[in-house]
């Protein structure tokens, strides 16, 4: 038998599968599209119930967000059911589109950066990402799909190094600018209403934590690079975002701190 039977009756409720993610997680869609679930095997198991804890932690606090409607841990794995945020992934716009929703993204991303940082209890510190980066690179498991072109012919450990050598800087930034951040806000975690152009929701919220709102605004902004149909549309898109967080100058080696860090995370 299956062994995701164990944890959702497939039969019963329909569940349709969508997708493997990043993590390996099981992704399944109820058949009246209301609800989803997400199963992971047992090595996985104290990560999924993380993000059953944020989602928990964030209903109702103003953000759109998945609420949680049961959570099931068993020996073969565990299984967190959701209701479905409403929208399309904001990857699923044409390019015009999404500049249309653009402002609404930005809203949504600064509603959740908006909140008390003494409320969260979940923390995800420049330090903490580092040892979760040099754990990784240990592993030898980087995934170079996720790496730039520019950094694919070097090693793992000298992109640890030259992120390493920036981290005094940044830490004092950190320090002066810390939010609650999604921690994981690329274009597919945007839910949008394809109809009205608005962010109806966040999704994916595994990684949410206090850190640097430069590690939100780096992928949001660089995770949207291809869409735009010319670099003019992409400067207005860039200045759009700034503007909506309420941030006059963006610092761009800040932003490309987060985005040499951020690779080196996920394995």
């Amino acid at each position: 038998m299956d062994w995701t039977h164990t944890l959702l009756d497939r039969r019963r409720f329909g569940w349709v599968p969508v997708r493997t993610g990043e993590s390996g997680d099981l992704v399944y869609r109820r058949a009246d599209g209301l609800a989803f679930a997400k199963i992971a095997r047992p090595a996985r198991a104290v990560e999924l119930a993380g993000e059953r804890d944020r989602l928990a932690w964030l209903h109702g606090r103003g953000v759109g967000c998945p609420e949680v409607i049961d959570w099931r841990d068993v020996e073969a794995g565990a299984c967190l059911l959701m209701t479905a945020v409403p929208g399309v992934p904001a990857t699923r716009l044409p390019g015009t589109d999404l500049l249309k929703a653009w402002p609404s993204m930005a809203q949504q991303l600064g509603r959740l950066h908006a909140l008390a940082t003494d409320s969260c209890p979940f923390d995800r510190n420049l330090l903490v990402m580092v040892e979760q980066a040099a754990a990784v690179v240990a592993r030898a498991a980087v995934n170079p799909d996720f790496l730039p072109d520019e950094d694919q012919d070097t090693r793992p450990g000298d992109l640890l190094a030259r992120v390493e050598r920036d981290l005094p800087a940044r830490l004092d930034q950190e320090a002066a600018d810390r939010v609650v951040c999604h921690g994981d806000a690329c274009m597919p975690n945007f839910m949008v209403d394809p109809a009205s152009f608005q962010c109806t929701g966040l999704v994916d919220l595994g990684r949410l934590g206090t850190a640097d709102r430069y590690v939100d605004l780096a992928l949001m902004a660089a995770t949207a690079h291809e869409r735009w149909a010319s670099q003019a549309v992409e400067a207005e898109a860039f200045a759009i975002l700034f503007q909506t967080v309420g941030i006059e100058a963006p610092d761009r080696e800040r932003l490309d701190f987060y985005l040499r860090l951020d690779p080196l995370t996920w394995g």
